[in-house]
């Protein structure tokens, strides 16, 4: 993932503090500082560095870097002993570190961010705000729910997603059938539509469909990457092994089994579709629920703070798709993507490429650029060629040849002109033609022009009019037999080794 075009993103199309930004994309909020910087002063849009590849993102932030003023760090023990004298404010406190250091000093909101990671280090527990329409908690409840496939008859569990808008802590559960990554974007995209809009951040745990590589710098799984684009949202994962990190999560996982898979644990289930109309009735009756020390409910909480404020989702849920590895170019301009050929620019022969596979289309990227385009085709071994994408020669002889052979086909006869014509119609491309219809031309150079119509003849009678008939026929001299000798084999698949009557008549000589 390249972060700096994604920093770039956030920049100039959110709100968001270079703080929330660096958050998300795991860089320092002074670098993101600077990126704002080097956009300021370049005075560009999303609208065309969107269509800029890597190198040229990293040429542009180079050239208008900044130098960024080194700050001295306060000592945070004594910071955190000041705290506990009765009347002692962090405001107090950084009033009096900044009048020792007015040159070196950290601003009021630096110095505060920096004393809650010190709180964070000492394992203090912080009772958190969350503002309204700013986050979302999504996790798999740990217990599933067992039915029974009427197909198979197989029993299965069933896994539960659980997602809480954090503020109002008005919640969404449903059943999929597994934690796989087609799945758990499908769980996001019935969330956002439950919910009517999109808070600003998704926070998941590091299971594999959201998170490729954990640690200090988890790697986001790209296709979940994709829907927050899409859905113009922002995800930040919890820390490993810092379940606080995502305590509203674990809350509502916990009501859910009280509330909802509790009440269900006698009852018997035949689909996913049946364990998620059960769920969906307790869950509204869970919601509407009166708090205990609260004004309101769930929902009514979520209709007065929360729903004003959600993000409106777009015209479109998003699409499933994957990426595949890169890959280099070959000579012959096409890229192997689920065992299927696809053509890219040929000026790119050599470069690495990318794909990103969808239920229709698949899309080929060069450095974040999408290069080509095509519709998805499930016919293993088969090339799907855009005439744009060869060069000019190709393109004419792609053009020209067909013509030039169907010529040909029809000065010699016939049948040499059906099995030709069967070439052209039984391939998915022009070219795969081409190629068998010179395998022809070859055979008649070499066998002749009357021997070869009259095998072609026997391939059309046969119903077989291929390559490998007709090159069979004329290696075994089957074209010189009478007509009689051919309604032996008429009804029966074609093989040379089918001899006929009158190989037994002579006594198998």
């Amino acid at each position: 993932m390249n972060k700096q075009k994604e920093a770039l993103r956030l920049i100039t199309t959110t709100d968001m503090s270079n703080r929330m930004i660096g958050r998300s994309l795991h860089l320092s909020h002074n670098t993101i500082r600077r990126y704002r910087g080097c956009l300021k002063l370049s005075k560009l849009n999303w609208e065309f560095i969107k269509d800029l590849d890597d190198s040229q993102i990293e040429d542009l932030l180079q050239s208008n870097s900044h130098r960024v003023q080194s700050k001295i760090m306060p000592d945070w023990a004594a910071v955190h002993r000041e705290m506990q004298y009765r009347g002692v404010t962090l405001q107090l406190l950084w009033e009096e570190y900044r009048l020792a250091n007015p040159k070196h000093s950290y601003a009021y909101s630096q110095f505060t961010h920096y004393y809650r990671q010190y709180l964070g280090k000492i394992d203090l527990t912080m009772r958190q705000d969350h503002r309204a329409g700013e986050c979302t908690y999504v996790d798999f409840a740990g217990r599933t729910i067992p039915y029974t496939d009427l197909e198979s008859g197989e029993e299965k569990n069933a896994q539960i997603f659980v997602g809480v808008i954090a503020c109002s802590n008005y919640p969404f559960v449903c059943a999929v059938k597994s934690q796989a990554l087609p799945h758990w974007i499908e769980a996001h995209n019935r969330m956002f539509e439950f919910f009517g809009g999109t808070t600003q951040v998704i926070i998941p745990d590091n299971l594999k469909s959201a998170v490729t590589r954990a640690g200090r710098e988890p790697e986001i799984n790209r296709t979940y990457l994709d829907l927050a684009k899409h859905y113009e949202v922002v995800i930040i994962p919890a820390r490993v092994r810092r379940p606080k990190d995502k305590a509203k999560a674990e809350l509502t996982v916990k009501l859910v089994y009280r509330w909802i898979l509790a009440r269900l644990r006698h009852q018997k289930f035949f689909s996913i579709e049946e364990i998620n109309a059960a769920m969906a009735e307790l869950l509204k009756l869970f919601i509407e629920r009166p708090f205990k020390r609260l004004p309101g409910s769930r929902r009514s909480r979520f209709e007065e703070l929360d729903k004003p404020l959600l993000r409106p989702l777009p015209a479109e849920p998003f699409e499933f798709s994957e990426w595949t590895s890169p890959q280099k170019l070959r000579p012959d301009y096409h890229v192997c993507v689920r065992d299927h050929y696809y053509s890219v620019p040929h000026a790119l022969v050599g470069s690495r490429i990318e794909a990103r596979v969808t239920a229709k289309i698949v899309e080929l990227f060069h450095k974040g650029r999408r290069v080509a385009c095509h519709h998805r085709s499930h016919e293993i071994g088969a090339h799907t060629t855009n005439p744009d994408h060869q060069p000019i020669a190709h393109r004419r002889y792609a053009e020209q040849k067909p013509k030039l052979i169907k010529k040909w086909a029809k000065s010699i006869g016939p049948s040499t002109e059906a099995v030709i014509q069967h070439q052209f119609e039984s391939r998915p491309h022009a070219l795969l033609a081409i190629r068998a219809s010179a395998s022809l031309q070859r055979l008649a150079k070499d066998y002749g022009n009357d021997r070869f119509e009259a095998a072609c003849n026997r391939a059309v009678q046969i119903d077989s009019p291929t390559v490998k008939s007709v090159r069979s026929i004329l290696q075994r001299g089957l074209d010189a037999q009478r007509d009689e000798s051919l309604s032996i084999q008429v009804n029966l698949p074609f093989h040379n080794n089918l001899r006929g009557a009158e190989y037994y008549a002579d006594g198998g000589q």
